[in-house]
């Protein structure tokens, strides 16, 4: 089999972080969420890899390379504008012609990976096997509605009026019969083909596809909510702590705390660091609360902060910040410091790389 990541796409939900990177390559627990789907294809043993790619495509290609560090081949494969899932399946028909394949969107977390899956749709030998899970918001989504029999009778893209709460997570199975399907679509009011009506038109031509339920969790990273919720999932799933930092003596570290980098690179001064949490090599923190599920990147630097349920990239500054951070997604070489002029009562950020925000008292 062979994989397809779909990282295009403009990521407008999270801005202004994707005004300045791709929204795949935002990280969770410090590791960007692209880089967890292109691990779940290799563990299920698919090393050819094919990733759809559009305007940030020089920062993905920069990121992932030629795959060889995942143990996989990457292929990139250029869209001009995000003009549907279906359509990303068309222009990588060259790509995957000859073959079973697995498409994985490419900023989306499952818990427990696709291994089961793809194991199960060999079994089953069936042209399609979709993913689906309870939410409970459906219409923001693509639904699937089954028969009585667990058949899947329809599927609708983000229905205003949804006839059901079973949304289709962002994994797909194939066979090529999805060619046939995603050339006969004509694209939705949208603008776009749909994968929705693809797999509709595979129900409608007699092709068999199966719907499997899935266990465990699943998390879409489009919002910035999101991507602080798949945070605190993956940090709740640490190992027990791991790594060393350079601590004196006035320091704590409770829970499952993770340190990167080599031993000691991470370098806590009268500061407390509570998990489950995740330090990047490099990064110093000063006089400084870091508490649960918060995840700071490589380089960053701390000093009389206090911080939790947040997401810090790398090179940032935060300093004598007198009301405690949470609930914020700050980016690239950030600088926060106090700024005795302005009197907030409460902070939360959602920060673009090489910004700085003035805090007051």
């Amino acid at each position: 089999m062979k994989g397809l990541i779909l990282s295009g796409g403009k990521g407008t939900r999270l801005r202004p972080l994707t005004y300045t990177s791709a929204k795949q390559l935002v990280p969770v627990a410090n590791k960007p969420v692209l880089f967890y789907g292109i691990e779940s294809l290799v563990s299920a043993g698919i090393r050819e890899i094919g990733i759809v790619v559009g305007d940030t495509h020089a920062e993905i290609e920069a990121a992932v390379g030629d795959g060889s560090r995942f143990g996989a081949r990457v292929t990139y494969i250029p869209q001009d504008a995000p003009r549907g899932l279906a359509h990303a399946v068309l222009i990588a028909e060259p790509f995957l012609r000859g073959s079973r394949f697995v498409m994985y969107l490419g900023d989306n977390l499952l818990q427990r990976g696709i291994t089961a899956l793809v194991e199960e749709y060999l079994q089953l030998g069936v042209d399609c096997e979709i993913l689906l899970t309870r939410v409970p918001n459906p219409s923001s989504f693509g639904v699937a509605e089954l028969d009585a029999t667990g058949r899947v009778a329809r599927l609708v893209e983000k229905p205003k009026e949804p006839r059901s709460d079973l949304a289709l997570v962002g994994v797909y199975l194939f066979n090529e019969t999805v060619f046939d399907a995603v050339k006969a679509i004509q694209p939705s009011p949208r603008g776009e083909l749909e994968i929705t009506d693809a797999i509709q038109w595979l129900v409608d031509h007699g092709r068999s596809v199966h719907a499997h339920l899935v266990s465990g969790w699943w998390k879409d990273t489009g919002k910035a909510e999101d991507m602080l919720e798949a945070n605190r999932t993956v940090l709740d799933g640490l190992e027990d702590h791991r790594g060393t930092a350079t601590v004196d003596s006035s320091s704590r570290v409770e829970g499952k705390v993770v340190f990167e980098g080599p031993p000691g690179s991470v370098v806590l001064v009268d500061s407390v660091v509570r998990g489950p949490a995740v330090i990047g090599e490099g990064s110093r923190i000063e006089r400084s609360f870091v508490g649960p599920y918060t995840a700071i990147a490589a380089g960053c630097r701390l000093n009389r902060v206090e911080i939790e349920n947040s997401i810090v990239w790398e090179g940032s500054t935060l300093e004598d910040v007198s009301l405690r951070i949470s609930d914020s997604l700050i980016g690239r070489g950030v600088v926060i410091r106090r700024d005795p002029e302005r009197k907030p009562k409460a902070h939360r950020f959602l920060v673009g790389d090489a910004s700085e925000v003035g805090i007051g008292e």
